[in-house]
């Protein structure tokens, strides 16, 4: 059983957000599931991660230390998601390869921010691997 029932992120608009995770989320053979003025949710079967507008109605903003790591099926979605990042507005975190410190010597990831200053991380090979 999965802890994690959803994940998600504030942007400043959903359409400034899907502009950036409809395209993003693709790459890991995701797509947007349902779309209201307050979010938008994205998954391959169902909802796994949502883009929000702040509920409490004040600016979104980027936690300090948090992160969404979302699970590549291989290197390449790795390497895909990154580069989509990046030619979207995204910034580079960390370059797409292997991390020290990780359990699995396999493991392949990369992180980036999102134009709005959330951070992800992709990842193939990790925890949940």
């Amino acid at each position: 059983m999965q802890i994690i029932d959803h994940l998600s992120v504030g942007v400043p608009s959903i359409a400034d957000g899907a502009a950036f995770y409809d395209g993003l989320l693709a790459t890991l053979g995701c797509s947007r599931l349902a779309t209201t003025d307050a979010f938008a949710a994205y998954g391959k079967e169902t909802v796994d991660f949502l883009i929000m507008l702040p509920f409490n109605k004040q600016p979104y903003s980027a936690g300090n230390g948090t992160h969404i790591c979302f699970k590549a099926a291989d290197r390449e979605e790795v390497n895909s998601f990154h580069a989509f990042a990046i030619a979207s507005g995204g910034v580079c975190e960390g370059e797409p390869g292997p991390r020290d410190g990780y359990p699995n010597p396999d493991v392949h990831t990369a992180y980036v921010r999102d134009p709005f200053g959330n951070k992800l991380e992709v990842i193939f090979g990790g925890f949940a691997a």
